[in-house]
Protein backbone atom coordinates (compact mmCIF):
# COMPACT_ATOMS: atom_id res chain seq x y z
CA UNK A 1 0.00 0.00 0.00
CA UNK A 2 1.37 3.41 -0.91
CA UNK A 3 2.04 5.97 1.77
CA UNK A 4 -0.44 8.88 2.06
CA UNK A 5 0.64 12.26 0.79
CA UNK A 6 2.67 14.09 3.41
CA UNK A 7 0.28 17.03 3.50
CA UNK A 8 -2.80 14.88 4.22
CA UNK A 9 -1.34 12.00 6.27
CA UNK A 10 -3.43 12.87 9.33
CA UNK A 11 -6.96 14.18 9.84
CA UNK A 12 -5.59 17.48 11.09
CA UNK A 13 -3.32 17.88 8.06
CA UNK A 14 -6.11 16.90 5.68
CA UNK A 15 -8.40 19.50 7.24
CA UNK A 16 -5.74 22.19 6.92
CA UNK A 17 -5.15 21.27 3.28
CA UNK A 18 -8.87 21.37 2.47
CA UNK A 19 -9.32 24.76 4.13
CA UNK A 20 -6.31 26.14 2.27
CA UNK A 21 -8.23 25.65 -0.97
CA UNK A 22 -10.90 28.16 0.01
CA UNK A 23 -10.95 31.02 -2.46
CA UNK A 24 -8.80 29.18 -4.99
CA UNK A 25 -9.63 29.83 -8.64
CA UNK A 26 -10.87 26.64 -10.30
CA UNK A 27 -12.26 25.90 -13.74
CA UNK A 28 -15.61 24.58 -12.56
CA UNK A 29 -17.33 25.57 -9.35
CA UNK A 30 -20.65 27.08 -8.22
CA UNK A 31 -20.56 30.45 -6.50
CA UNK A 32 -22.44 30.31 -3.18
CA UNK A 33 -24.36 32.48 -2.59
CA UNK A 34 -24.97 33.32 -6.24
CA UNK A 35 -25.22 37.04 -5.45
CA UNK A 36 -21.47 36.97 -4.79
CA UNK A 37 -20.82 36.39 -8.52
CA UNK A 38 -18.42 39.19 -9.54
CA UNK A 39 -19.92 40.07 -12.92
CA UNK A 40 -23.74 39.99 -13.07
CA UNK A 41 -25.41 40.49 -16.46
CA UNK A 42 -26.14 44.06 -17.47
CA UNK A 43 -29.14 45.42 -15.62
CA UNK A 44 -29.30 42.52 -13.15
CA UNK A 45 -28.79 43.44 -9.50
CA UNK A 46 -26.56 40.90 -7.69
CA UNK A 47 -29.28 40.03 -5.19
CA UNK A 48 -31.48 38.72 -8.02
CA UNK A 49 -28.95 36.00 -8.91
CA UNK A 50 -29.95 32.49 -7.81
CA UNK A 51 -27.41 30.37 -9.75
CA UNK A 52 -23.84 31.17 -10.76
CA UNK A 53 -21.54 28.39 -11.86
CA UNK A 54 -18.91 27.37 -14.38
CA UNK A 55 -18.91 23.83 -15.74
CA UNK A 56 -15.72 22.44 -17.23
CA UNK A 57 -15.71 20.25 -20.32
CA UNK A 58 -16.77 16.77 -19.23
CA UNK A 59 -18.69 18.18 -16.26
CA UNK A 60 -22.33 18.38 -15.24
CA UNK A 61 -24.60 20.28 -12.90
CA UNK A 62 -28.25 20.70 -11.93
CA UNK A 63 -30.58 23.12 -10.17
CA UNK A 64 -34.22 23.59 -9.19
CA UNK A 65 -35.48 26.94 -10.49
CA UNK A 66 -38.69 28.84 -9.79
CA UNK A 67 -41.26 29.77 -12.42
CA UNK A 68 -40.18 33.00 -14.08
CA UNK A 69 -36.45 32.49 -13.52
CA UNK A 70 -34.23 33.51 -16.42
CA UNK A 71 -31.43 31.05 -17.16
CA UNK A 72 -28.40 32.12 -19.21
CA UNK A 73 -25.96 29.57 -20.66
CA UNK A 74 -22.74 31.06 -22.03
CA UNK A 75 -20.16 29.41 -24.26
CA UNK A 76 -17.07 31.26 -23.09
CA UNK A 77 -14.44 29.96 -25.52
CA UNK A 78 -16.35 28.50 -28.47
CA UNK A 79 -16.34 24.77 -27.78
CA UNK A 80 -18.87 24.30 -24.99
CA UNK A 81 -21.86 22.09 -25.74
CA UNK A 82 -24.65 22.30 -23.17
CA UNK A 83 -26.91 19.24 -23.24
CA UNK A 84 -30.06 20.17 -21.31
CA UNK A 85 -33.00 18.28 -19.83
CA UNK A 86 -35.97 19.96 -18.13
CA UNK A 87 -38.55 18.52 -15.70
CA UNK A 88 -41.59 19.97 -13.97
CA UNK A 89 -40.18 20.30 -10.46
CA UNK A 90 -43.57 19.54 -8.84
CA UNK A 91 -44.43 16.56 -11.05
CA UNK A 92 -41.21 15.32 -12.68
CA UNK A 93 -43.04 12.76 -14.82
CA UNK A 94 -43.74 15.83 -16.97
CA UNK A 95 -40.50 16.57 -18.75
CA UNK A 96 -38.97 17.91 -21.94
CA UNK A 97 -40.46 16.27 -25.02
CA UNK A 98 -38.07 16.92 -27.89
CA UNK A 99 -40.46 15.57 -30.54
CA UNK A 100 -43.17 18.07 -29.57
CA UNK A 101 -40.56 20.82 -29.17
CA UNK A 102 -39.76 20.62 -32.87
CA UNK A 103 -43.17 19.47 -34.15
CA UNK A 104 -45.60 21.89 -32.50
CA UNK A 105 -43.78 25.14 -33.46
CA UNK A 106 -43.19 23.79 -37.02
CA UNK A 107 -39.47 24.43 -36.59
CA UNK A 108 -36.62 21.95 -36.05
CA UNK A 109 -33.96 24.59 -35.34
CA UNK A 110 -33.89 26.20 -31.92
CA UNK A 111 -33.63 29.96 -31.57
CA UNK A 112 -35.18 33.00 -29.91
CA UNK A 113 -38.93 32.59 -29.48
CA UNK A 114 -38.83 28.78 -29.51
CA UNK A 115 -40.68 26.95 -26.70
CA UNK A 116 -39.28 23.88 -24.97
CA UNK A 117 -42.40 21.77 -24.56
CA UNK A 118 -43.60 18.87 -22.45
CA UNK A 119 -45.93 16.18 -23.76
CA UNK A 120 -48.72 17.86 -21.78
CA UNK A 121 -48.84 20.76 -24.23
CA UNK A 122 -47.20 23.14 -21.78
CA UNK A 123 -44.18 25.34 -22.30
CA UNK A 124 -41.58 24.33 -19.73
CA UNK A 125 -39.35 27.17 -20.89
CA UNK A 126 -38.99 29.59 -23.79
CA UNK A 127 -35.84 30.75 -25.51
CA UNK A 128 -35.92 34.52 -25.11
CA UNK A 129 -32.46 35.49 -26.35
CA UNK A 130 -29.86 33.79 -28.53
CA UNK A 131 -26.53 35.15 -29.76
CA UNK A 132 -25.26 31.79 -31.03
CA UNK A 133 -27.79 30.46 -33.52
CA UNK A 134 -26.16 27.01 -33.49
CA UNK A 135 -28.10 24.46 -31.50
CA UNK A 136 -29.57 20.99 -31.93
CA UNK A 137 -32.84 19.28 -31.03
CA UNK A 138 -32.37 16.24 -33.25
CA UNK A 139 -29.44 14.14 -31.99
CA UNK A 140 -29.57 14.08 -28.20
CA UNK A 141 -26.37 13.58 -26.25
CA UNK A 142 -23.53 11.04 -26.30
CA UNK A 143 -23.75 7.53 -24.87
CA UNK A 144 -21.28 5.43 -22.92
CA UNK A 145 -21.02 2.83 -25.67
CA UNK A 146 -20.42 5.40 -28.41
CA UNK A 147 -17.81 7.25 -26.36
CA UNK A 148 -16.10 3.96 -25.68
CA UNK A 149 -15.84 3.38 -29.42
CA UNK A 150 -14.66 6.91 -30.17
CA UNK A 151 -12.45 7.81 -27.23
CA UNK A 152 -11.78 4.54 -25.43
CA UNK A 153 -14.11 5.18 -22.48
CA UNK A 154 -17.43 6.82 -21.71
CA UNK A 155 -17.73 6.20 -17.97
CA UNK A 156 -18.64 9.25 -15.87
CA UNK A 157 -15.37 8.98 -13.91
CA UNK A 158 -13.25 8.81 -17.06
CA UNK A 159 -11.54 11.63 -18.94
CA UNK A 160 -14.15 11.27 -21.72
CA UNK A 161 -17.53 10.89 -19.99
CA UNK A 162 -20.68 10.47 -22.04
CA UNK A 163 -23.46 13.01 -21.73
CA UNK A 164 -26.14 10.47 -20.85
CA UNK A 165 -24.02 9.15 -17.98
CA UNK A 166 -23.55 12.65 -16.59
CA UNK A 167 -27.21 13.58 -16.98
CA UNK A 168 -28.08 10.42 -15.07
CA UNK A 169 -25.78 11.44 -12.22
CA UNK A 170 -27.39 14.87 -12.20
CA UNK A 171 -30.87 13.34 -12.23
CA UNK A 172 -30.12 10.99 -9.33
CA UNK A 173 -29.68 14.05 -7.12
CA UNK A 174 -33.35 14.85 -7.75
CA UNK A 175 -34.87 11.39 -7.36
CA UNK A 176 -34.75 10.57 -11.08
CA UNK A 177 -33.26 7.41 -12.55
CA UNK A 178 -32.19 5.94 -15.89
CA UNK A 179 -35.73 5.66 -17.25
CA UNK A 180 -36.17 9.42 -16.75
CA UNK A 181 -33.21 10.41 -18.94
CA UNK A 182 -34.75 11.00 -22.35
CA UNK A 183 -33.55 12.87 -25.43
CA UNK A 184 -31.97 16.23 -24.62
CA UNK A 185 -31.48 19.47 -26.51
CA UNK A 186 -27.97 20.79 -27.17
CA UNK A 187 -26.83 24.39 -27.23
CA UNK A 188 -23.83 25.98 -29.01
CA UNK A 189 -22.95 23.14 -31.41
CA UNK A 190 -25.29 23.13 -34.38
CA UNK A 191 -26.68 20.46 -36.69
CA UNK A 192 -28.50 20.97 -39.99
CA UNK A 193 -30.58 18.60 -42.11
CA UNK A 194 -29.37 18.16 -45.67
CA UNK A 195 -32.31 19.11 -47.92
CA UNK A 196 -31.24 16.60 -50.56
CA UNK A 197 -31.14 13.36 -48.60
CA UNK A 198 -32.22 14.23 -45.05
CA UNK A 199 -28.84 13.38 -43.51
CA UNK A 200 -27.64 15.31 -40.47
CA UNK A 201 -24.69 17.64 -40.93
CA UNK A 202 -22.65 18.91 -37.98
CA UNK A 203 -21.89 22.65 -38.30
CA UNK A 204 -20.52 23.28 -34.81
CA UNK A 205 -20.25 26.83 -33.56
CA UNK A 206 -20.53 29.47 -36.27
CA UNK A 207 -20.42 32.65 -34.16
CA UNK A 208 -17.28 33.89 -32.38
CA UNK A 209 -17.31 33.27 -28.63
CA UNK A 210 -18.52 34.24 -26.18
CA UNK A 211 -22.11 33.50 -27.11
CA UNK A 212 -25.12 32.90 -24.90
CA UNK A 213 -28.69 31.63 -24.92
CA UNK A 214 -31.34 32.69 -22.39
CA UNK A 215 -34.23 30.48 -21.29
CA UNK A 216 -37.22 31.71 -19.30
CA UNK A 217 -38.73 29.12 -16.96
CA UNK A 218 -42.49 28.97 -17.52
CA UNK A 219 -42.92 26.32 -14.79
CA UNK A 220 -40.86 25.43 -11.71
CA UNK A 221 -38.12 23.32 -13.22
CA UNK A 222 -35.45 20.77 -12.44
CA UNK A 223 -32.66 21.65 -14.87
CA UNK A 224 -29.98 19.09 -15.75
CA UNK A 225 -26.91 20.15 -17.77
CA UNK A 226 -23.97 18.15 -19.14
CA UNK A 227 -21.13 19.91 -20.96
CA UNK A 228 -19.69 17.31 -23.34
CA UNK A 229 -18.85 17.11 -27.05
CA UNK A 230 -21.77 16.80 -29.43
CA UNK A 231 -22.21 13.18 -30.63
CA UNK A 232 -21.70 14.27 -34.25
CA UNK A 233 -18.58 16.34 -33.54
CA UNK A 234 -16.05 14.84 -36.00
CA UNK A 235 -12.92 15.87 -34.12
CA UNK A 236 -10.76 13.04 -32.82
CA UNK A 237 -10.06 14.77 -29.52
CA UNK A 238 -12.67 15.04 -26.76
CA UNK A 239 -13.28 18.77 -27.14
CA UNK A 240 -15.47 20.71 -24.72
CA UNK A 241 -14.56 24.05 -23.15
CA UNK A 242 -15.99 25.79 -20.12
CA UNK A 243 -19.69 26.63 -19.87
CA UNK A 244 -20.93 29.48 -17.70
CA UNK A 245 -24.38 29.30 -16.09
CA UNK A 246 -26.20 32.25 -14.53
CA UNK A 247 -29.83 32.47 -13.43
CA UNK A 248 -31.78 35.29 -11.88
CA UNK A 249 -35.27 36.12 -10.68
CA UNK A 250 -37.54 37.50 -13.35
CA UNK A 251 -41.16 36.79 -14.31
CA UNK A 252 -42.82 34.25 -16.60
CA UNK A 253 -44.12 35.20 -20.04
CA UNK A 254 -47.52 36.90 -19.73
CA UNK A 255 -50.17 38.47 -21.95
CA UNK A 256 -48.76 41.65 -23.46
CA UNK A 257 -45.25 40.25 -23.81
CA UNK A 258 -43.99 40.11 -27.39
CA UNK A 259 -43.71 36.31 -27.26
CA UNK A 260 -47.16 35.64 -25.86
CA UNK A 261 -49.13 35.79 -29.11
CA UNK A 262 -46.23 35.53 -31.56
CA UNK A 263 -47.67 32.25 -32.90
CA UNK A 264 -50.89 30.38 -32.11
CA UNK A 265 -48.89 27.34 -31.01
CA UNK A 266 -46.73 29.29 -28.57
CA UNK A 267 -49.71 31.16 -27.14
CA UNK A 268 -51.50 27.88 -26.42
CA UNK A 269 -48.42 26.35 -24.76
CA UNK A 270 -47.97 29.45 -22.58
CA UNK A 271 -51.68 29.54 -21.71
CA UNK A 272 -51.47 25.90 -20.65
CA UNK A 273 -48.44 26.63 -18.44
CA UNK A 274 -50.13 29.68 -16.90
CA UNK A 275 -53.37 27.74 -16.25
CA UNK A 276 -51.46 24.93 -14.54
CA UNK A 277 -49.51 27.42 -12.41
CA UNK A 278 -52.54 29.44 -11.37
CA UNK A 279 -54.41 26.30 -10.30
CA UNK A 280 -51.44 25.28 -8.12
CA UNK A 281 -50.96 28.75 -6.65
CA UNK A 282 -47.55 29.33 -8.21
CA UNK A 283 -48.47 31.90 -10.89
Amino acid sequence: MSEPAAGTATTTAARAHARSQAGAVVEAMPTVPARAWPDPPDGVAPERLVWAETVAGGGYTSKVLARGTRLRLTDLAGDACAHVLLYNADQPWERLNVADTVKVPWQAYLGAGHPLLSDQGRALATIVQDSSGCHDALCGTSTRRRNGERYGDGAPQSATPAGRELLLLAGLKHGLDARDIGPSVSFFQGVRVDPADGSLRFIGAQTPAPTHVDLRCELPLVVLVANVPHPLDPRDAYTATTLEILAWRERPTAPGDALWASTPELERALLNAADYSEARGIA
